[in-house]
């Protein structure tokens, strides 16, 4: 089982269905079950065009992300490469061994040395390819930080400026936004000049799919500008406490104007609604009556909808996707431990409810956990509330034996969960 401690938690049979469910969604992530459906021994099947492998003298592999140990692992197993790269995060033990691949461990979600060492020998790696290789690029969400290289700025500033987008509410794709316009090599800047044929095959972890989007675009265009870096900084009533070289580097480079960068030809090859799909199938095996959706942006609202669409009787509702938190305290916790006690604190008067949700790169926020399951049974107002204002959902769930626990899953398509009725 990926969830660890799925019998502890198995308290009922609806909460053991509810687990059932989401293992099923994991599963369906993992990429040993999705790298098949696009690579043989022959040929790596890209949307426009099919690449003959025979064609090339070698095949390298790039791989940056919480699944780029086991996307390299899939997809060493149908076309065995001559050597790569490996950037996971920090605390992650690779599933890949061997002298060929260089491995790198990380900070994420702050960047730190290693980060910036990954990115300078990813950097150098690619300057030795060749004409007639093929250095294929496996992709995943949380790459921003794993590979960092700041473009006029110290590793320290490029970190306080991640602290603060981070607890700052913004989306995603404000958040790359910024990281792009502070970097040597996100925005496609890392793939410029090479030499060799370059393809990408890419696990996403953002709305949309948005190649530009995730991982910060490192081997794809960037159609955003240095004045929406700095729009989005001041949106959020960040500016004062970013450094005086951040704002040096995005007005020099508003002046000198923006480049469109081409990148490479990437492919989305799996997204959250894999995992929806698969927790969809498990759940109608049980017969329940299913509904599916996913849900974004402010973490609040997304309750909100999530509320508005709870299963009746016998019924399963799957949801999906990826909120944002404002960090108001300094508890433990993440947006999958907070929609759970959000959606416990809004059903205290509905009948009987499981509530369960994850992540499926099993860390949830600034905890080590992957989520939580829980009943709505009832449960003190001012005391759930409390536990919002501190941002400390992690605790609540902990302290009720109901924190879910994967560790590193090696893979990342949002997060994943589901209500029972």
């Amino acid at each position: 089982m990926i969830i660890q401690n799925f019998h502890d938690l198995a308290t009922s049979s609806r909460k053991k269905e509810s687990l059932q469910i989401l293992e099923a969604g994991l599963r369906a992530a993992d990429p040993e079950a999705i790298i098949p459906k696009f690579v043989t021994r022959e040929a790596i099947r890209m949307e426009k065009k099919t690449i003959n492998v025979s064609e090339y003298s070698a095949i390298y592999t790039v791989a940056f992300g919480k699944a780029g140990d086991s996307m390299t692992r899939a997809f060493n197993g149908i076309i065995p490469v001559k050597g790569g790269i490996i950037v996971i995060p920090k605390g992650s033990r690779s599933i890949v061994l061997g002298k060929k691949f260089q491995i790198f461990n990380s900070g994420h979600p702050r960047p730190d040395r290693t980060s910036v060492k990954a990115a300078k020998e990813t950097v150098k790696f690619l300057q030795n390819r060749r004409n007639g290789e093929l250095v294929v690029f496996l992709v995943s969400g949380g790459g921003s930080s794993l590979l960092a290289l700041p473009d006029g700025i110290t590793l320290d500033d490029k970190i306080h400026a991640t602290d603060l987008l981070l607890k700052s509410g913004a989306t995603i794709q404000e958040f790359n936004c910024v990281r792009k316009h502070l970097s040597k090599i996100k925005g496609g800047r890392l793939v410029e000049g090479l030499k060799c044929d370059g393809v990408g095959l890419v696990m996403s972890d953002v709305q949309g799919d948005d190649l530009s989007v995730i991982a910060s675009g490192t081997t794809y265009y960037d159609d955003t500008t240095y004045a929406d870096a700095l729009k989005i900084i001041h949106k959020y009533n960040i500016a004062k406490k970013m450094s005086p070289e951040i704002f040096q580097v995005l007005e020099k480079g508003m002046r000198r104007g923006d480049t469109v960068r081409d990148g490479i030809n990437c492919r989305v090859i799996a997204g959250n609604t894999v995992c929806l799909e698969a927790m969809k199938k498990a759940a109608q095996k049980m017969n329940y009556k299913t509904d599916t959706m996913q849900v974004f942006g402010d973490i609040k609202n997304a309750t909100r909808e999530i509320l508005g669409r709870l299963p009746e009787s016998k019924g399963c509702l799957i949801f999906g996707g990826e909120t944002t938190v404002k960090v108001l305290g300094r508890g433990m916790g993440g947006r999958n431990q907070e929609m759970v006690l959000r959606l416990l604190k809004n059903t205290q008067k509905s009948s009987r409810l499981v509530i369960a949700s994850m992540g499926t790169d099993g860390i949830d926020g600034n905890s080590l956990f992957a989520g939580a399951i829980t009943e709505n049974l009832r449960t003190d107002a001012d005391t759930i509330k409390e536990f919002l204002r501190e941002s400390d959902s992690g605790r609540f769930f902990q302290k009720r034996g109901a924190s879910i626990i994967t560790g590193f899953t090696h893979t990342n398509l949002m997060d994943i969960g589901v209500i029972l009725q």
